[in-house]
């Protein structure tokens, strides 16, 4: 007997054209489960020059001012309160869903997190919040200890340990990895675009640092690093992944941006690095052209999409021994893991991996057969809709 469809809708301050990785996340879980005949309707923030209403590959989109944190973040939620719980009210009426699906709620506005409970309840919907993140302050203790979530989806086991930390029952909480597609990422992808855009990439040994710049996602780190790199490989080449549309809650971005052009300048590596603003259609090609790719955050990283989005793509990727990027990433299996703010390490794994062609095949053929076997879009499909069947 087949199972009967189900509407679920989810709420995410963002979506693209903003960028992250739980943005990203979305375009990859929520037109997947349309696909299987599932009802998918999506409340996100407000973005300038993007229409209200749109619809993305199947899935209902509804662009609201109350949730665009940019916006929310100079602004401040007071009074707010009336204006938020009438548009959740508004929307959730129309859509009529057997579940609510909320990510990282927990967190910004409690405000938010309190209307969508109110409705969870007054409604009889369940309320499952996807947790990307912790965060160590009174906000996130607040919200996750008064809201009443249904349950708890952590994307990784270090974020299901820490939420245990905070008193949360271990029953109440699953974890469910990210996905990727892995037909948009994939080994063979053609890089010669990206060679005719940005010609000084050709020949090089390319190293590629795909998460968004940033002191927190190891950027600085990486600079570092690559002075090293140079010396045994002068044709080393290092891109840096700078994004435009991002939720900037701290209004860090382009002070972190600066402090990096600076770095590169006082080491002598401006020939040496590429910094751009990149869409998402040209990531596979970028990880086409690279040998290697590193992530060295010096944060707590719940998760970290581009681990997969590497793997996928048949590249050894080296992360740092942060949050639930050991999950993904296994030493001398399908990359390197290095000691949190360790330029010399980093560097010297890099130089590992290009000096040895059977290494950096080995790792990266691994890497692709574990995202086959553990981590495609159809995976995490399955995994979340198990849970939907049994609270919704």
């Amino acid at each position: 007997m087949a199972k009967k469809s189900l509407s679920i809708t989810h709420l995410h301050w963002g979506f693209p054209p903003i960028i992250g990785g739980v943005e990203t996340h979305l375009t990859i879980l929520l037109p997947t489960l349309a696909r299987r005949g599932h009802k998918i309707s999506l409340i996100t923030g407000a973005v300038e020059g993007e229409k209200a209403r749109f619809n993305y590959k199947g899935i209902k989109g509804y662009r609201q001012p109350i949730m665009d944190l940019n916006w929310l973040s100079k602004r401040g939620v007071n009074g707010l309160s009336e204006e938020v719980r009438a548009v959740f009210k508004d929307l959730i009426e129309k859509e009529k869903p057997d579940c609510l699906h909320v990510h990282n709620m927990h967190y910004f506005s409690k405000i938010h997190a309190v209307a969508i409970q109110n409705i969870s309840r007054k409604y009889g919907i369940p309320l499952i919040l996807t947790a990307h993140n912790v965060w160590d302050d009174n906000l996130f203790l607040d919200l996750m200890k008064k809201v009443k979530w249904t349950h708890i989806v952590a994307v990784s086991h270090f974020i299901k340990r820490e939420i245990i930390g905070i008193g949360y029952g271990h029953r109440n909480i699953t974890v469910i990895h990210h996905g990727i597609d892995e037909n948009i990422y994939k080994p063979d992808i053609n890089p010669k675009s990206v060679f005719k855009k940005y010609p000084v990439l050709r020949g090089k040994k390319i190293l590629f640092h795909p998460a968004r710049m940033g002191l927190a996602k190891g950027c600085d780190v990486t600079i570092k690093a690559m002075r090293i790199i140079r010396e045994r490989f002068p044709d080393a080449f290092l891109i840096l992944a700078g994004t435009k549309n991002i939720i900037d809650w701290g209004h860090t971005q382009q002070k972190d941006i600066a402090y990096m052009v600076s770095l590169v300048k006082s080491l002598g590596l401006t020939d040496s690095v590429l910094i751009d603003a990149f869409a998402l259609e040209d990531m596979p090609k970028l990880y086409a052209a690279s040998m290697a790719c590193v992530y060295p955050s010096s944060a707590s990283e719940p998760f970290g999409l581009t681990m997969l989005e590497a793997l996928s793509s048949g590249r050894p990727m080296v992360v740092t021994e942060a949050g639930g990027m050991p999950e993904i990433i296994k030493d001398g299996i399908n990359g390197f893991v290095v000691p949190v703010k360790d330029f010399e390490s980093l560097a010297s794994r890099i130089i590992q991996i290009f000096a040895n062609d059977n290494l950096r095949e080995r790792l990266g053929y691994t890497g692709r057969q574990m995202v086959e076997q553990q981590y495609t879009k159809d995976i995490i499909a399955d995994n979340t809709l198990k849970l939907y069947r049994k609270f919704c």
